[in-house]
């Protein structure tokens, strides 16, 4: 098998994260929920997951980094806490339904900056000339369909020019790409444990430029006697009990992104793409690629449906992702809605040689 799907979900991980999923299910309790020795050594490592992730995001205070379910779970706590319903909101045109389903559940006024693939200038022209009056942006580092690096220090820049509050869809680029909380002074940051970071899946993490609104509320470990929810990050987010084994996973996960370094990481998937666009360069596919492009490409089949096509990978152990892959916003902008795409997506354990056995199925199919 040649997992090629990593965008949506990193399957090959560092063994250092089942061991540690492994070892929390046997000795560690719920942290603030007991002062014995289960309870106190899943506190502690609750704490050094915190403390990793700011050192990686440049958050400067650990109790900012609030662990959610996934991203969607920490976008929609970023949306509600900015958005009130009808409010004008800029949003680049590769968003995903993470973003755009609880916006329009909101009856968000939505401001889309940004249509032409890999043109960076064109989104910035673009959210240049929409962010004045709006109550928010939301902007992808990566778009999860066509892998195209959007501009974000430049759209921050901006969004502190005009003071709208910025919310930054880290799905694609944590662990890849540089995330910087403190460069661009965002109001959240959101991104999954179970893609770049490598963690197990029902993880995710939000970073809170600003205090932000509870999503959930119930009980937190502190302030018992309140009927409302603490003040104080992290607790005023995260009402219940944590997913204690999924975030001792993302600590190994992330302690591993640290130590091999997100510019290698990034380095090493970026050939990989490059091989893969070299082997299919003749190829009758037709390829969705743009200058600094992260490890995603998408592509259609000249006499194969998205799915038909994913479909014949899968039965000669390819695995791949077809379809809209919950971002018509991105396929609308790049013109493939009505079709969808084949995704391939890289990740840190893929081999050259994979990806050229894999160029050749993908040029046997397509021909």
């Amino acid at each position: 098998m040649i997992y090629l799907d990593s965008a949506a979900t990193s399957l090959l991980k560092p063994i250092a994260v089942e061991q540690a999923v492994l070892r929390a299910m046997r000795t560690m309790a719920s942290p603030g929920r007991g002062s014995h020795a289960p309870a106190m050594l899943a506190a502690e490592t609750v704490l050094d997951c915190r403390e990793a992730a700011a050192e990686l995001f440049h958050v400067p205070d650990p109790e900012r980094v609030v662990f959610t379910m996934n991203a969607t779970h920490a976008l929609n706590i970023a949306i509600r806490s900015l958005v009130r319903p009808g409010a004008a909101v800029v949003l680049s045109g590769f968003e995903h339904n993470a973003v755009t389903r609880p916006l329009h559940a909101l009856g968000a006024s939505l401001r889309i900056a940004g249509r032409r693939l890999f043109d960076r200038e064109a989104v910035l022209a673009d959210f240049e000339r929409l962010l004045p009056g709006a109550a928010a942006a939301v902007c992808t580092q990566v778009s999860n369909v066509f892998g195209f690096v959007l501009p974000i220090d430049e759209i921050s820049e901006l969004c502190k020019l005009n003071r709208v509050p910025l919310i930054v869809d880290a799905s694609q680029a944590a662990g890849i790409l540089d995330v910087d909380m403190a460069r661009w002074d965002a109001a959240f940051v959101a991104m999954p444990g179970h893609k770049g970071l490598l963690g197990p899946q029902g993880t995710g993490l939000l970073l809170c430029g600003e205090t932000g609104e509870p999503l959930l509320y119930g009980g937190s470990g502190s302030e018992s006697r309140l009927q409302r929810m603490p003040e104080e990050l992290p607790d005023r987010l995260e009402a219940g009990t944590h997913n204690v084994c999924g975030i001792a996973g993302l600590l190994a996960g992330i302690r591993f992104v640290r130590e091999r370094g997100t510019a290698a990481i990034l380095a090493h998937e970026r050939r990989l793409l490059a091989v893969l666009l070299d082997e299919l360069a003749d190829s009758p596919l037709e390829l969705f690629s743009g200058p600094e492009q992260a490890g995603v490409l998408s592509m259609r089949f000249p006499r194969l449906d998205s799915e038909s096509a994913a479909q014949r990978l899968a039965e000669r152990g390819i695995c791949v992702r077809a379809g809209l892959h919950c971002a018509p916003l991105a396929h609308q902008s790049a013109g493939t809605l009505e079709t969808g795409t084949v995704r391939l997506s890289f990740s840190p354990f893929l081999t050259e040689g994979q990806i050229r056995q894999s160029a050749r199925v993908l040029r046997q199919l397509a021909e």
